[in-house]
């Protein structure tokens, strides 16, 4: 429901982008590269400057919304209203421990819930419960938690995402794909030594059958 990720043309060449992009390990970086979906934390910017404040999150309440709704597109940055953030695609929100908006994306968040209540074994969960589960699980002290793998790497499912040192890799068809701001590309180093960026309770609803949507470039 954003219109547009900086104040110029959003383009490889834009040379003000803002500071507005989320990463899989959570982080909020500049940059000029465009995502598949717009979110929130809360508010975290200033209006007037249309920069970061100092906290990177308001609310427990980390969603994951479309960039377009019933015709609906906001400035970005522009109002003290929740502050728009964007994903390069799903599985990268879903690593930053965002989930579906029940409101614009509410059959994704419906698809979401179940599968989240089928992969950790609960029933009537709230988005209040699934919200402060994943708050537990994506934070450690203010930064972004990381949790040993749960399974050897080839059993992980499609769409989650791990860590190795500096550098975040997609799962998907077999491979470990390395994140840009871009997209996606193959990597031929070895993977040791990684932790997982998907909250343990979104990699088992992943597990239960939600499908994660992700950037073309994971697809070719």
């Amino acid at each position: 429901m954003a219109s547009n990720e900086s104040p110029v043309r959003n383009s490889p060449f834009a040379t003000r982008p803002l500071q507005n992009r989320v990463t899989p390990a959570g982080d909020i970086i500049a940059t000029p590269y465009r995502g598949l979906f717009t979110g929130n934390r809360g508010i975290i910017h200033d209006p007037a400057t249309k920069t970061l404040l100092k906290r990177r999150w308001s609310s427990p309440a980390w969603i994951t919304c479309l960039c377009e709704f019933r015709g609906w597109r906001r400035p970005v940055m522009a109002r003290r209203s929740w502050t728009e953030l964007f994903f390069l695609d799903e599985a990268t929100a879903f690593a930053a421990g965002h989930r579906p908006c029940f409101f614009c994306r509410r059959d994704d968040a419906r698809r979401f819930r179940a599968a989240w209540e089928a992969g950790n074994g609960v029933s009537d969960v709230s988005a209040k419960a699934i919200d402060a589960a994943l708050h537990r699980e994506r934070l450690d002290q203010g930064k972004k938690r990381l949790h040993p793998l749960p399974m050897p790497l080839p059993d992980l499912p499609e769409g989650a995402m791990v860590q190795q040192g500096e550098d975040s890799f997609l799962l998907m068809h077999g491979k470990a794909l390395l994140w840009s701001p871009a997209g996606y590309a193959a990597s031929e180093r070895p993977l040791e030594n990684l932790e997982l960026l998907t909250p343990p309770s979104t990699l088992r609803a992943i597990i239960a059958g939600y499908r994660p949507v992700v950037h073309p470039t994971a697809l070719g």
